[in-house]
């Protein structure tokens, strides 16, 4: 059977390697716009900062070891360009040498992931703006720095946002963050959010919220950004406002889509047209709660979703169960962890809610060095089915987070959050979790 996929990294390669070690006898062809393969797109803001030495740590398989160790052939480069499907062809262009190319195909996976959304504003081409999505983003941010620069603008307040004001920050540049809503990291409600403008503000990055960015000033480089409140002087500035699936070359094949343009799958990862399977950030995901379709882009629903579609590309049956909207990152001093819905999202979808907030620490309070953190616990009222959890501070979070993950994913209550056998000695909890102290709340 002649296997083409399209898109070198997690969902497509989780793919290939499941093919590999679950049938045989197979032609698999990778076709990647780009000249690396299989990296961790999430580690770029570190090695930015310094923290990782260079973005060879994040490549963990290259195109040469594909080929020789696991007899998959994967092509740089080759951007594919439109799909065939009467004729299940796949046609593109080689960047390395500009030849045209059409490859016929049996079964096909589409993994090709999403870019960054850059609006058309004014002076947007200026050197010196910049988005991140690849390692040859990272590489120029890396460059342009060399030179003489002081002030650093972001432009958006999400999660790479906040990462990257950070990464500015640590290499000791001056940072702003300009955010049209009036607060940071809108998936946190807004009385958890104050806690991230309270740590933005205490390490001296410069918050400009509910902006909006018209245009940058500058000649031959930037040297401004133009809001409808104001100019500010900058050297770098950041674009991190959101991405967008890279679908646009499907849009005459007939394969439906979705959410913000991703493309509409089934459990299975099969698409609406036979044979044609799609997997990762340019697809959806299900998401368990809000119990429809959703497009939540990160690189774990990635890899699950491309083991999944690998092997049922081989008949190999299994069903991707779905997400719970489970997300952390660092900034500064803070882990910022959220899961399920916040109580904005339940408000929206006219689900009866309460919440829970509280302030606990993460191991037992008379033990030194004890750290704070808020958890905010939203339920549903009628069933007391737990909803969401957000929780903000230092140590601890992480593990807080991932109980609430396994609790909405298996739709247990509040109640039963209290039944729960979580580890505990003083060097490591309280008798009660916080997570079960919130619950103890409940009423």
């Amino acid at each position: 059977m002649k296997i083409l996929i399209i898109g070198g990294d997690a969902a497509g390669m989780s793919a290939a390697m499941q093919i590999v070690r679950n049938s045989s006898g197979h032609e698999i062809t990778v076709l990647e716009k780009g000249g690396v393969y299989s990296y961790g797109q999430c580690g770029l803001p570190y090695v930015i900062s310094g923290k990782i030495e260079s973005t060879d740590r994040l490549i963990a398989r290259t195109p040469s070891t594909f080929k020789k160790k696991y007899g998959i052939d994967a092509r740089v480069f080759h951007e594919a360009q439109n799909v065939d499907i009467e004729n299940k062809m796949v046609s593109g262009i080689n960047h390395s040498n500009g030849d045209t190319f059409s490859l016929p195909y049996d079964r096909l996976l589409i993994a090709t992931g999403v870019s960054s959304v850059i609006p058309e504003w004014e002076g947007v081409t200026l050197p010196g703006i910049f988005s991140l999505k690849t390692i040859p983003d990272a590489k120029a941010i890396m460059d342009y720095l060399e030179k003489d620069i002081n002030n650093v603008t972001v432009i958006g307040g999400g999660y790479i946002g906040l990462e990257m004001a950070e990464s500015f920050a640590e290499l000791g540049k001056k940072v702003t963050i300009i955010e049209r809503n009036e607060q940071l990291a809108k998936i946190f409600d807004t009385d958890m959010a104050e806690l991230i403008h309270e740590e933005a503000v205490k390490q001296n990055i410069v918050l400009k919220m509910g902006e909006s960015v018209e245009a940058f000033g500058g000649s031959d480089h930037v040297e401004s950004v133009k809001t409808d409140k104001g100019e500010y002087e900058t050297d770098l500035v950041l674009v991190a406002v959101g991405v967008k699936p890279n679908t646009s070359f499907l849009e005459r094949t007939g394969i439906k889509t979705s959410v913000n343009g991703a493309i509409q799958i089934n459990a299975y990862m099969q698409t609406s047209i036979e044979d044609i399977y799609a997997a990762g950030d340019c697809a959806t995901q299900y998401h368990r709660v809000k119990e429809k379709d959703d497009h939540v882009p990160l690189g774990t629903h990635a890899n699950k979703q491309g083991q999944i579609a690998g092997l049922n590309m081989v008949d190999v049956h299994k069903t991707f169960k779905g997400i719970v909207g489970t997300s952390i990152i660092k900034f500064f001093d803070l882990t910022l962890g959220r899961t399920g819905l916040s109580e904005k999202e339940a408000n929206m979808l006219n689900i009866p809610c309460g919440s829970v907030t509280i302030t606990a620490t993460d191991i037992a309070g008379y033990y030194p060095d004890d750290e704070k953190m808020k958890l905010k616990l939203v339920y549903h009222k009628e069933t007391l089915k737990v909803l969401g959890g957000q929780i903000i501070g230092g140590n601890g979070v992480d593990k807080r987070i991932d109980v609430l993950a396994t609790a909405i994913f298996h739709s247990m209550t509040t109640d039963e959050l209290l039944d729960l056998d979580l580890a505990y000695a003083p060097p490591y909890n309280g008798v009660w979790d916080p997570v079960q102290q919130a619950a103890r709340r409940v009423k």
